[in-house]
């Protein structure tokens, strides 16, 4: 039974496992590129940090992509993101604008 599912499907797994590694390699690469700009000598703290974030979130999308099958998901999967990242921004842009707002009679 064993050596019918082996020959089965011999080319999907391949290929599949052939993606993996592409993935992995492409995960190694964005992680040697966000430790790289950590240690650019001409950057300052805030260019340092807004190249690690946009590095990061290559390899955000290259895993969620490809390892989690989202590139080939349905409408669903796609409004659901959406919806996430549009309320995530909301709640990034709320924090930023109430980052000041002190209540009356504090100090910080």
């Amino acid at each position: 039974m064993s050596q019918l599912h082996q020959v089965e499907h011999p080319v999907e797994f391949k290929s599949y496992l052939r993606r993996c590694l592409y993935v992995f390699i492409a995960v190694l690469c964005t992680t040697s590129l966000m430790i790289g700009a950590s240690f650019l000598p001409n950057y300052g703290w805030t260019a340092k940090v807004a190249m690690i974030l946009a590095v990061a979130c290559v390899n955000a999308f290259v895993v969620a992509g490809y390892l989690m099958h989202l590139l080939s998901e349905k409408k669903m999967i796609y409004t659901l993101l959406g919806f996430t990242i549009f309320f995530f921004a909301g709640l990034m842009g709320l924090t930023i604008w109430a980052m000041h707002d002190m209540p009356a009679g504090s100090s910080h």
